[in-house]
């Protein structure tokens, strides 16, 4: 079965199924990256934060926009490459103006600020299934080389 390109960027990111929060890439170009990521009520944070009113932990939504805006987008303005390349989150600001429950499609969008020397940062915006506003700011990592 062949994968379409944006597919087949999801399918190399360098996470475990446990781990990855990127279900599909709706758009994606030189400058930015739409992608959908849907919060299941299996996933293993649920059971602990909060107990009897889950909640999805901020840091778990601050890394599916890096791994959207990050490690996708990456991916593909390094799709000339020859060696395996990952990007590795270094820092971020982002300001929450909701939570995201169990069941939550969340949709997020980023916005190349800059690449250059291997660094890459973003303006990322995520929102729900229902176009309301969680979470905005930006997030920028680097690459580094697959041994």
């Amino acid at each position: 079965m062949l994968l379409d390109p944006f597919e087949k960027i999801i399918a190399n990111l360098p996470y475990g199924d446990g781990f990855k929060f990127v279900d599909h890439i709706l758009e994606m170009d030189d400058n930015h990256v739409i992608g959908v990521y849907r919060f299941r009520e299996s996933e293993y944070f649920y059971k602990h934060h909060f107990l009897h009113n889950p909640v999805t932990p901020g840091v778990i939504l601050i890394e599916c926009m890096a791994q959207i805006g990050l490690a996708c987008l990456g991916t593909y303005l390094n799709k000339d490459e020859k060696e395996s390349l990952n990007f590795v989150f270094t820092e971020s600001h982002v300001v929450f103006n909701s939570i995201v429950k169990p069941g939550t499609a969340v949709i997020v969008s980023a916005r190349k600020e800059y690449f250059r020397f291997g660094k890459l940062k973003c303006v990322v915006k995520m929102i729900d299934e229902n176009e309301q506003k969680i979470a905005e700011g930006w997030v920028s990592g680097m690459i580094i080389t697959s041994e």
